[in-house]
């Protein structure tokens, strides 16, 4: 069993982006926790909150990280930014599989979060053996590109957390 961080971006709690990336944890066999980073608020303007630091904490300790959020203009949102701002550039994220995932209101933005999210979370120092998960938020839970995607990359996640593990 490996545990994984599950960040959600989405302005809007309880989302059904928050859904998504739980669902995704789940398939993926992790223990997940969440954080709504909507409920960290104008703590996460500044730098050193400890709340913000418990936050970051909670990530850091996972096995797994799920960065998740809805499509806005084309990337990710701003709000989701301002978190991932408080992990140090090439260390945040050391030694972590991270997996970007994002809903979108169609197909347009499919390569959103390969091209977006992903870098960002390489810039922290992640691992992302595999493709950005792209879902349509209207129809996420039953469209079927969870289990394809699954399908395909979840060897090469549970891979790297074993490889990881070995060190």
């Amino acid at each position: 069993m490996f545990t994984a961080a599950v960040i959600v971006g989405n302005p809007t709690p309880q989302s059904r982006t928050r859904d998504a990336a739980e669902r995704l944890a789940a398939v993926l066999g992790a223990s997940a926790t969440t954080i709504e980073v909507s409920e960290l608020g104008p703590r996460l303007l500044g730098f050193g909150d400890p709340v913000v630091a418990e936050a970051v904490a909670r990530v850091q300790d996972a096995d797994l990280v799920v960065a998740a959020s809805p499509t806005y203009k084309g990337t990710y949102t701003g709000l989701l930014k301002l978190f991932l701002d408080q992990f140090a550039t090439g260390t945040g994220l050391a030694d972590q599989v991270g997996v970007p995932l994002m809903l979108g209101a169609g197909p347009a933005h499919a390569l959103a979060p390969e091209l977006t999210l992903k870098p960002v979370l390489v810039e922290l120092g992640a691992i992302c053996p595999a493709q950005g998960l792209y879902q349509l938020d209207s129809r996420y839970a039953e469209e079927g590109a969870l289990d394809k995607w699954v399908d395909a990359w979840a060897p090469a996640i549970h891979a790297s957390l074993r490889m990881d593990r070995s060190r």
